[in-house]
């Protein structure tokens, strides 16, 4: 199977967009955990202000989330989130993931929420 195929039908699993900002790095599955990590392309959110001026990457931030079990297994999502400084001005793209106040994914969150 051709890997865009693979990833079109990974894409039904992960939170909605997330392979348009992000790619699969690593995966992990063990008995009782499924652990994928994704790393923020190398984008930066350039507007024409900082046309000319050097892109410098500073690194990654690690963002770990909890998701819907998956095969009953407890799944987590390690977003791998990308900074860059461009001139003297800290970039960083604006993804929300989380819900808030939590360190569930947004849907995950809110299907717990309705439970109540």
């Amino acid at each position: 199977m051709p890997i865009s195929d693979q990833l079109s039908i990974l894409a039904l699993f992960l939170p909605e967009n997330t392979l348009r900002f992000f790619d699969v790095v690593s995966g992990m599955r063990t008995a009782d955990q499924l652990h994928l990590t994704l790393e923020e392309k190398n984008d930066p959110p350039l507007e024409e202000r900082h046309e000319g001026l050097p892109v410098l990457s500073k690194g990654f931030q690690d963002i770990t989330i909890t998701d819907f079990p998956v095969r009953g297994r407890k799944t987590t999502l390690t977003f791998r989130r990308r900074r860059w400084q461009v001139g003297d001005e800290l970039l960083k793209r604006d993804i929300d993931l989380c819900a808030p106040g939590t360190q569930l994914e947004k849907e995950f969150g809110n299907f717990l929420k309705a439970l109540g």
